[in-house]
C-alpha cells in the first residue's frame, strides 16, 4: 500500500462510518488498510485496533479483545501502547458490567503492572447521579423553554419543549452527567425511530453540575400506555349483554389478569378494533391541544384492523426500527410502552433508542435510581438481561433481548396483561430471581386462554417465538420479526402458513411421501392405461404370438429399470422438501441457509416430479420398438408412428396434470412451515413470482391434452379407428374434465403465490 498511515486511518474511519450507516454489510478489515513498509506497519496497526476496538464495543455483537486482535496480528503484542490497548479494552468492558482488575490482570499477564497501577482500587461506576431540583415545567435550559412534563426518573426526565431559536416543538430529555451513546442515536435516521437531533451540554445553574439535553422529534399522538389505558377502559365498559351472558361478563370478553393483580375485561373478538389506537391517539392529542389529521390515508387503514391485526400492524413497523438499529450496532436496550410513541396519523416509533440502561447493577436493589420506573422496565426485560443483572459473568444481551421485549409489548396491547403475573413488590434482587424463574418457564397455559378470540393462529406462533426463554431458538432479528408480522396482516397468507389446527390441509401436512406418491403416480397410472390400450388395439394384437412375447419382455425390462429409477431420482430431488417440512413439525432446527435450499427446492418439487416421467415417457417411444427390432421382432412400419405417438401422449399427461396437484399441495402445506422459520427476503419473492409465471406453461400443457390424443387418432386408418374408439373417448372427455379440475388449481395456486408474495419483505432481511 503506498497511501501515507494518515491516509490509511482516515479511510479506515471512514469506511467503519459506511458500515454504520448500512452501505458496507461487514466491518473493514484491518489487514486492508496496513502500510507495507516495517517501520510504519505497526504505528498503524495500533491506530486501527483502537479505533476498531473502539468502534466495536459500542455495538453489540461486534465485540472484539485484545487477544482476538493479537491471534491476527502477532506483531501487536511488541507495540509500545500495547499495554495501553489493553486497558481500553478494560475501560469499554467495563461500560457494560462490574469488571473485577485481578481477574481481568490474569487475563494479561504482561500489562498487569499498568493494569493495577492505573485501575486498582477503583469501584464500579456508579449509576447516573440524580437531576438537581428545579428542573421543571416553566423552566429555560439553553435554547428550551420546558412546556410539558412527559415523564422520567431521578436521572432523566423528559420534557415538551418549544426551541426558541427554531420556532418549533421538540422532545428534550435532561439527564445529570455528560457520559453518552449519543454519536451513535444520532446517526439513526429511520421512519419509525423517534429522530434525535442534537444533544447540548450545559451547566446547571444552582449546582454547576453537567447536564446533557438531547432534543428530537416531538410525537404528539402518545404512548402505547395511553393505548393499554383505552384498551383496559373500552373493555370494562358495560355492554348490552345477549341471553345467554354470564353474569359478571360481557359475551365475546375474556376475564384476565392486569397490572397489580387486578382483573380487566378485555376484548375476545368483539366490539375492539383498530379504531381504538385511534381514539386514544385523538385523546392523547386533545389533553396537549393538538387537533387530529384530516384525510389520513394511514388512519383509514387503521380503522380498518381488527384489534389482533393493530397490533401486529404496529409490531411489524417497531420490529423495522429494531432491525435498522441492529445492521447500524445499535440495541435499545429499554423497550416498554413509555418508549412506544405515535405520530398523530398512527404511527408508532420506538424513543430513546441505544440510550437504555446498561446490564451491569452494581448492588442491585431493585427499587434505587428509579424508583417505580426502574421496576417497571425490569417486567420488559428478557431472561438474559435479566441473568446479566445477578452474574458480571453472563453472556451480554444481544438484539434478540430486545426482540423478547418487544414481544411482551405486543403481547400487553393485544391482551390488556402481561403474560406473567409480575404482581409483587419490588424487594431487590430477590424480585430479579423471581421475574428471570417465571420468563424460564415460559408463557403459561392461563395466559394463552386469555388470547382474544380472534387473534390469528399466525400471530400468536410469532409472539411465542418473540417470548421464548433461550435466545437461539426466537427470531433472530428484527427483519425476521417484522417478515412474519406481514403474514399476519394477510388473511390469506396467514391461513397458508398457520392453517386451522383441524383443517384439512393441516392435516395433510404429517403424509408429504404418499401424498406425493399420489400426485406422480394417479397421472401416470391413467397415462400407462391408455398406453396399454392403444398399443395392444394398433400393434400387439397384429404382431405374431412369439413377437407378441418379445414385446411383453421388453415392457417388463423397460418397466422394471425406468419406475424404480423415477422414483428414486424423485425421492432423491424431493429430499428437502419431504424431510425438513416434516422434522420441523417435531422440533428439528436448521440454519438459516438450509431452510433457504429446502424453500427453494420445494418451489422445484412439482416441476421435477413431471420433467422426470415426460423423459422417460419420450426416451421410452424411442427405446421400446429399437429393443423389440433388436430382440428379433418384425414389425410393420406404421408400429413405430403409432407407439412413439402415443408415448407423446402419455408424457403430456405426465407432464401437465401431476404439476398443479403436487404444486398446491407443496405450497399450502410444505412451503408455509418453511415460511414460518423466518430468514425469507427477495430471493423468495422472485422464487414464487417466477413459479407463478411458470405454472402457464404446464395449464397450456393441460389444455392441449386431449387435443394432441385426437390429432394423433388421425394418423389411424379408417378401418383400424373402431379398435381404439373407446380409449380416445376416455382420453377426450377425461382431458376436457382434468382440464377444468387443473384451471381451478392453477387459480388456487396462483392465489396462493401473490398472497405469500405479499407477505414476504420486499427489502433484504
Amino acid at each position: 500500500m503506498s497511501e501515507l498511515p494518515a491516509q490509511a486511518l482516515a479511510r479506515f474511519a471512514t469506511d467503519w462510518e459506511s458500515t454504520l450507516r448500512g452501505e458496507r454489510g461487514e466491518p473493514p478489515r484491518l489487514a486492508g488498510y496496513l502500510p507495507d513498509g516495517d517501520a510504519v506497519r505497526l504505528a498503524v496497526l495500533t491506530d486501527l485496533v483502537r479505533v476498531d476496538m473502539r468502534q466495536r464495543w459500542r455495538r453489540a455483537g461486534l465485540e472484539k479483545r485484545i487477544t482476538e486482535y493479537r491471534k491476527e496480528f502477532p506483531e501487536v503484542r511488541a507495540s509500545p501502547d500495547y499495554a495501553d490497548l489493553v486497558c481500553e479494552e478494560y475501560v469499554a468492558r467495563s461500560r457494560f458490567r462490574p469488571l473485577d482488575v485481578d481477574t481481568f490482570s490474569a487475563e494479561y499477564p504482561e500489562a498487569a503492572g499498568e493494569i493495577r497501577r492505573r485501575f486498582s482500587g477503583e469501584t464500579p461506576s456508579p449509576r447516573p447521579s440524580a437531576l438537581p431540583d428545579g428542573i421543571e415545567i416553566g423552566r429555560r435550559l439553553d435554547d428550551f423553554d420546558l412546556l410539558t412534563d412527559l415523564g422520567g426518573n431521578d436521572g432523566h426526565r423528559m420534557f415538551l419543549a418549544r426551541q426558541r431559536s427554531m420556532q418549533r416543538l421538540v422532545a428534550v430529555r435532561v439527564e445529570a452527567g455528560a457520559d453518552s451513546d449519543t454519536d451513535t442515536v444520532a446517526q439513526l435516521d429511520h421512519q419509525h425511530i423517534v429522530r434525535v437531533f442534537d444533544q447540548r451540554l450545559i451547566a446547571d445553574g444552582s449546582t454547576g453540575k453537567p447536564l446533557r439535553l438531547l432534543y428530537m422529534q416531538y410525537l404528539p399522538g402518545g404512548t402505547a400506555e395511553g393505548v393499554l389505558a383505552r384498551l383496559r377502559m373500552e373493555s370494562a365498559r358495560p355492554a348490552t349483554p345477549t341471553a345467554d351472558a354470564t353474569p359478571g361478563l360481557v359475551r365475546g370478553r375474556t376475564s384476565r389478569r392486569g397490572n397489580g393483580g387486578r382483573h380487566v375485561a378485555v376484548a375476545g373478538g368483539t366490539g375492539i378494533d383498530g379504531g381504538l389506537l385511534l381514539r386514544a391517539i385523538d385523546a392523547a392529542m386533545e389533553a396537549k391541544g393538538e387537533s387530529r389529521p384530516a384525510g389520513s390515508r394511514v388512519r383509514t387503514e387503521i380503522a380498518g384492523f381488527s384489534w389482533p391485526e393493530t397490533v401486529a400492524w404496529v409490531g411489524r413497523r417497531l420490529a423495522e426500527a429494531l432491525d435498522y438499529g441492529q445492521r447500524r450496532g445499535a440495541l435499545h436496550h429499554d423497550i416498554r410502552p413509555a418508549k412506544v410513541l405515535f405520530t398523530a396519523e398512527g404511527v408508532p416509533k420506538l424513543a430513546d433508542f441505544a440510550l437504555g440502561a446498561a446490564y451491569s447493577n452494581p448492588g442491585f436493589t431493585g427499587a434505587r435510581g428509579g424508583g417505580r420506573n426502574e421496576a417497571e422496565a425490569l417486567r420488559y426485560r428478557s431472561p438474559e438481561a435479566l441473568a446479566a443483572l445477578l452474574d458480571p459473568a453472563a453472556p451480554l444481551p444481544d438484539t434478540r433481548s430486545d426482540i423478547y421485549s418487544l414481544g411482551l409489548v405486543l403481547w400487553e396491547m393485544l391482551t390488556g396483561a402481561l403474560p406473567f403475573d409480575d404482581t409483587e413488590a419490588a424487594d431487590g434482587a430477590g424480585v430479579v430471581r423471581r421475574l428471570l424463574a417465571r420468563r424460564i418457564a415460559g408463557v403459561p397455559p392461563e395466559a394463552l386462554a386469555a388470547l382474544p378470540a380472534d387473534t390469528p393462529a399466525a400471530l400468536r406462533r410469532v409472539l411465542l417465538e418473540c417470548l421464548r426463554p433461550e435466545p437461539s431458538r426466537r427470531w433472530q432479528s428484527g427483519g425476521q420479526l417484522a417478515g412474519q408480522l406481514d403474514l399476519c396482516l394477510d388473511a390469506r397468507a396467514r391461513d397458508l402458513v398457520d392453517p386451522p389446527r383441524h383443517s384439512l390441509w393441516a392435516r395433510l401436512r404429517g403424509w408429504p411421501v404418499p401424498i406425493a406418491a399420489l400426485c406422480v403416480g394417479l397421472p401416470n397410472a391413467l397415462a400407462s392405461w391408455y398406453n396399454v390400450r392403444i398399443n395392444k388395439s394398433l400393434i400387439v394384437d397384429e404382431l405374431s404370438t412369439v413377437d407378441q412375447h418379445r414385446f411383453e419382455q421388453v415392457a417388463l425390462v423397460n418397466n422394471a429399470i425406468a419406475f424404480p429409477l423415477a422414483a428414486l431420482l424423485l425421492l432423491w430431488l424431493a429430499r428437502r422438501p419431504l424431510t425438513v417440512s416434516y422434522r420441523l413439525g417435531r422440533g428439528h432446527d436448521y440454519t438459516p441457509a438450509q431452510l433457504a435450499r429446502a424453500r427453494a427446492d420445494t418451489l422445484l418439487m412439482g416441476e421435477r416430479a413431471v420433467w422426470i416421467p415426460f423423459a422417460l415417457w419420450v426416451l421410452a417411444g424411442i427405446v421400446w420398438p429399437l429393443a423389440l427390432e433388436g430382440a428379433g421382432a418384425n414389425l410393420p412400419h406404421h408400429a413405430f408412428w403409432h407407439f412413439f405417438a402415443a408415448q407423446v401422449v402419455c408424457a403430456l399427461i405426465a407432464l401437465a396434470y401431476p404439476f398443479f396437484l403436487i404444486m398446491v399441495y407443496s405450497v399450502r402445506s410444505l412451503y408455509p412451515q418453511l415460511l414460518a422459520r423466518g430468514s425469507v427476503g427477495p430471493a423468495d419473492r422472485r422464487q414464487l413470482s417466477a413459479l407463478a409465471r411458470r405454472s402457464n406453461v404446464y395449464l397450456a400443457a393441460a389444455a392441449s391434452v386431449p387435443l394432441l390424443g385426437v390429432a394423433t387418432m388421425t394418423f389411424v386408418s379408417t378401418a383400424d379407428l373402431w379398435l381404439v374408439i373407446v380409449p380416445l373417448r376416455w382420453l377426450s372427455v377425461g382431458g376436457v374434465l382434468a382440464f377444468v379440475l387443473t384451471y381451478r388449481l392453477s387459480r388456487l395456486l396462483e392465489g396462493d403465490l401473490r398472497a405469500l408474495v405479499r407477505a414476504i419483505p420486499e427489502g433484504g432481511r
